[in-house]
């Protein structure tokens, strides 16, 4: 523990540094921190894909890239969107602490609680963005799973009233994605297939419950896991 404390005060003292020259904000610098920060988030993304399978070698490059990006996330200037200096430098510092975390975790073979700190750095950083207004995709699919899991969570009685209203839930949050995904992402071909076919089964479960078909609810369930994975890989 006493290492693990070293390592992350280390961490924080060196983002201190990179941010103290931000103490104001830029009025036009919202796009390229948005850029930056998706860069750093892909491969968040792979990596937790890579630990959901417990594939810990394959999953160390992307926790690495994801630190040089994020690096470069902590040199940009403050955009004035986020108006609070102290939430977003501590928002900063806090994602930086914790990449060095998840490194060494990763040493010690726990693939859980490094997945756990990827989730919560995408919580972290959806928390910032929605204190501030500012919309991005991303948030939107991470809403999109945790409407997904209460879904799935519907399945094991099955609690019919429950999974037609959690249906309900996670379509509309597709439907919210659907409308604020940018049009270059809006109009491809995946990002079609994966919101398209979720909205698909979703079609589908009325008659699931109103048959009170678990065979037919199992696989509907087993497609959106499938879309949601898959959306939170690429765009989330």
């Amino acid at each position: 523990m006493e290492r693990l404390a070293a390592w992350l005060k280390r961490a924080a003292c060196a983002a201190i540094v990179a941010l103290a020259c931000l103490s104001e904000a830029h009025t036009d610098d919202l796009d390229d921190f948005n850029r930056a920060v998706e860069a750093a988030m892909s491969h968040q993304r792979v990596a937790a894909a890579h630990l959901r399978t417990g594939n810990i070698e394959l999953a160390k490059p992307e926790i690495d890239g994801l630190r040089e990006a994020w690096a470069k996330v902590s040199t940009l200037p403050r955009p004035a969107a986020f108006r609070d200096q102290e939430r977003y430098t501590s928002t900063i510092l806090q994602v930086a602490a914790q990449l060095v975390g998840i490194s060494l975790v990763l040493n010690l073979g726990r693939a859980d609680v490094a997945r756990e700190t990827l989730d919560n750095i995408r919580k972290m950083l959806a928390d910032l963005r929605r204190e501030n207004g500012v919309t991005v995709l991303a948030d939107c699919v991470f809403d999109a799973g945790i409407a997904m899991d209460a879904l799935s969570a519907t399945e094991r009685e099955p609690d019919w009233d429950s999974a037609a209203a959690g249906a309900e839930s996670y379509a509309a949050t597709l439907r919210r994605c659907d409308g604020i995904a940018p049009r270059a992402i809006h109009d491809h071909a995946e990002f079609r297939r994966l919101i398209d076919g979720a909205l698909g089964s979703l079609a589908q479960f009325p008659k699931a419950i109103e048959t009170r078909d678990a065979g037919l609810l199992h696989r509907l369930m087993m497609q959106l896991r499938s879309f949601d994975e898959l959306l939170a890989l690429h765009y989330g």
